[in-house]
C-alpha cells in the first residue's frame, strides 16, 4: 500500500491550481496586448482649441510608428531599438 503524507494532497492542489491561473493569465495578457497600445489621435475628435496641438501629437506618433517598422525591417536586436528609434525620429 503507496502510504502519501497528509500535506501532499493540498500542495499538489495548490501548484495545479497556480499552473492554471498563470496559463490563463498569460492566455488573456496576448488577447489583450493590442488593445492595450496607443491609438492614434484624433483632431477631428478634440475641442478646436485643442485641434493643433492633437495634430501635432499625431504626427509624433506616425513618425514613432514609421520608425518602429523600420527598426523590425532592419532586425534591430532589442537592447538596440531604443537607439534606433530615438536617431531615426531625430533625422
Amino acid at each position: 500500500m503507496n502510504r502519501t503524507s497528509v500535506t501532499a494532497a493540498p500542495l499538489r492542489r495548490l501548484s495545479a491550481g497556480f499552473a492554471l491561473q498563470v496559463s490563463a493569465i498569460v492566455i488573456f495578457g496576448s488577447w489583450f496586448g493590442d488593445v492595450l497600445a496607443q491609438k492614434l489621435v484624433d483632431p477631428n475628435s478634440v475641442a478646436p482649441e485643442y485641434r493643433a496641438v492633437a495634430e501635432k501629437r499625431r504626427a509624433e506618433q506616425i513618425k514613432l510608428f514609421e520608425c518602429s517598422k523600420k527598426a523590425d525591417l532592419a532586425k534591430v536586436l532589442r537592447r538596440d531599438r531604443a537607439a534606433f528609434i530615438s536617431e531615426c525620429i531625430e533625422k
